[in-house]
């Protein structure tokens, strides 16, 4: 009998996605998000419809078993599905909590007075620009807490940088080798720091390209009035945008694509025990980090590993979810693939160590939980993105029937677990997961995660470290073809495959029944991914590294004329100004808050709302600049997804000219 009675079948089964639309829409406005009751029942019923979605799958769809290919593609799928359907399962008991620690650190704040604590700060270099490590340097040293040592660890052995270093007044090491690669960098300066007549209390990590706000070190040291906690970790946000931001002009409207795991993934991950160290913006108690002895060096992903090993002995890690510093995102896409291709291959690495969930250790439970749901994400989530892209061209070329379901039972049992799930996740999310953005940032890490994937499973030693580079001229449009080709080949096949269908009537030719529009979706959504994947992959050029986090009033001085302006968009060099007109080359001097003395500049173009200015600032106005830029002010990015802006973007991207 139909579950709901005088309505056709097809009628019947869109009622359940009327039905999940309308629960979702209603329950939008009067969930708590922090409140785990509320977290647990939006994904419980998440859960019911995923559980009640695959049984269906491996009871009614799939080819009988038989030595064919029919059989043999069918179960693989469902068989990559299922895994990958777990994987969601666990994120979904992952986020069914969630914990927020700033009222914990406001009400321990200073719990060391009067003897404040000494840290040290380690800041890792490899290969940086100066004016990436300039940032950074300046930033540490402008933490407000006052017994610090700034440490830079040289692992390429600059001469230039060690002369720097001593212009700045801060501790410069290198080591003759690089064993160990950036855990390697790290346990040298801790061994010589523990050489030192005082040792260090804590230590905090950055990133050559990670700048602290002010407040880093004493928001972070108020959650050590626990003495099990051995480490906090905090967000990793970004002030310039990741590539797919930037290559669909997306900044100012969609978060960059880490943005759901440290602002929600991570908060979950601490209500249950299990928050992860991420390396940069860290801090970690010197006891703790000595008795294991510093950075594990099993695997490349040292700090996911340190973690572990941490709670091995007994030490907790902790999660701050508050912007306590900002860096730079990786600014081209095989950047972009390489990063997470190496974070792939060090959580085989650790699946594999002496902290894997199989070995013998003193982890929890839950400890082994978490590193095997990081395994099925890293591993079975881009294999099965891989594999919705593969397997309906069999159908196509091969008369291979992968899925055999009609179109209600897809509507009525796939399309509301879906809807349900989407919806669930953006309300428990503020709106960060929008399908065909979400799939192209993990279609274009998937062939190499996936390899990288394998590779560590089964062969988890012997790999080079793969270092993200940073900076560089970035000015041209570039076309990443070899990254784009599989993408575009797929393409090509996939509506190659649907012009056969719809004017050659192949579909009459296959046994697919009614099913035969399911595959006509996929085969469609397919298209839309794969396109949009590939203009990904063009490289917009990059013209502004930091953009001021919100307008503010400045003094222009010309001569003897004085305006009083607003500037839209400030950078180290140059600053535009609305409301003036000015010829090319008219030189002033232009008064910015915060900065010392006006700073020298001239017009280098008209815009639209007004001009821009070249800047000329001499070096204390430059560290001033630095200052204001990285360890002030807002959150950088965005925090959410503005739909209304994220269409206008789109639309401007692919339609009217944008300066």
């Amino acid at each position: 009998m139909l579950p709901f009675p005088h309505v056709g079948e097809l009628g019947s089964a869109a009622m359940w996605v009327l039905l999940a639309i309308g629960a979702g829409g209603l329950l939008a406005s009067l969930v708590d998000t922090k409140n785990t009751l509320h977290r647990s029942l939006m994904l419980g019923v998440s859960a019911v419809l995923a559980l009640r979605y695959i049984i269906w799958r491996g009871t009614d769809t799939l080819a009988p078993l038989a030595f064919d290919i029919d059989a043999l593609a069918s179960w693989l799928f469902y068989t990559i599905e299922a895994i990958a359907m777990v994987g969601s399962l666990s994120a979904y008991v992952l986020l069914s909590r969630v914990k927020i620690r700033s009222d914990e650190a406001d009400a321990n704040n200073g719990w060391w007075w009067p003897a404040e604590p000494k840290v040290a700060i380690l800041i890792a270099t490899y290969n940086e620009e100066k004016e990436i490590l300039e940032r950074t340097i300046v930033g540490a040293k402008s933490l407000r807490h006052l017994n610090k040592e700034i440490v830079v660890c040289d692992d390429k052995r600059r001469d230039w940088l060690r002369d720097y270093c001593a212009e700045m007044g801060v501790r410069y090491m290198r080591r003759p080798t690089n064993e160990g690669q950036k855990a390697g960098n790290i346990n040298h300066a801790l061994d010589r720091l523990a050489e030192d007549a005082v040792p260090p209390d804590f230590v905090a990590v950055l990133d050559a390209d990670f700048v602290p706000h002010r407040g880093f070190i004493s928001r972070t040291l108020a959650l050590f009035h626990d003495p099990e906690v051995g480490l906090v970790q905090t967000p990793q946000h970004f002030f310039n945008p990741d590539p797919i931001q930037h290559n669909f002009h997306l900044s100012r409207s969609y978060p960059d694509e880490q943005r759901f795991f440290f602002d929600h993934m991570q908060p979950s991950r601490d209500a249950w025990g299990t928050a992860i160290c991420c390396g940069t913006s860290s801090v970690v108690r010197w006891t703790a980090l000595r008795e294991v002895g510093g950075f594990n060096t099993e695997s490349v992903t040292e700090d996911f590993m340190l973690t572990l090993v941490l709670q091995n002995i007994g030490w907790r890690t902790v999660y701050l979810s508050e912007a306590l510093s900002e860096g730079l995102a990786p600014e081209g896409l095989k950047e972009y693939v390489t990063q997470r291709a190496r974070w792939c291959l060090g959580l085989m690495q650790i699946a594999r160590s002496s902290m894997g969930p199989l070995a013998k250790s003193n982890l929890r439970l839950r400890d082994r939980w978490s590193v095997i749901d990081s395994v099925i994400y890293w591993s079975f989530s881009f294999i099965f993105r891989l594999s919705c892209i593969v397997f309906p061209l069999l159908y196509w070329y091969f008369d291979v029937i992968v899925v055999d379901a009609s179109l209600p039972d897809v509507i009525r049992y796939f399309a509301p677990f879906y809807v349900w799930s989407l919806i669930s996740m953006n309300i428990l999310s503020r709106g960060t997961l929008v399908p065909v953005l979400h799939d192209v940032s993990q279609m274009l890490g998937a062939i190499p995660i996936t390899r990288a994937a394998i590779a560590g499973l089964f062969r988890p030693h012997g790999h080079p470290f793969s270092v993200t580079a940073k900076g560089g001229d970035r000015s041209n449009v570039v076309v990443q073809w070899r990254l784009m080709m599989p993408f575009l080949i797929a393409f090509i096949l996939t509506l190659a495959a649907l012009v056969l269908g719809i004017f050659f009537d192949r579909f009459s030719t296959f046994e697919a029944g009614d099913g035969k529009w399911v595959i006509l979706f996929w085969t469609t959504y397919n298209l839309i991914v794969l396109g949009t994947t590939c203009l990904a992959c063009i490289e917009q050029p990059r013209h502004e590294i930091h953009i001021a986090d919100k307008p503010e009033r400045v003094a222009f001085s010309t001569g003897e004329r004085r305006y009083q302006l607003w500037i839209s968009s400030l950078t180290l060099d140059t600053a535009q100004l609305r409301g003036l007109s000015l010829p090319i080359e008219t030189r002033g001097r232009i008064e910015i808050a915060d900065v010392p003395g006006p700073i020298e500049a001239y017009v280098i173009a008209l815009v639209s709302d007004g001009l821009r200015l070249q800047l000329l600032p001499n070096d204390a106005q430059r560290e001033a600049l630095f200052v204001k830029f990285y360890t002030e002010g807002d959150e950088p990015g965005v925090t959410q997804v503005r739909l209304i802006s994220l269409l206008s973007d789109l639309v401007h991207r692919f339609g009217a000219h944008r300066d």
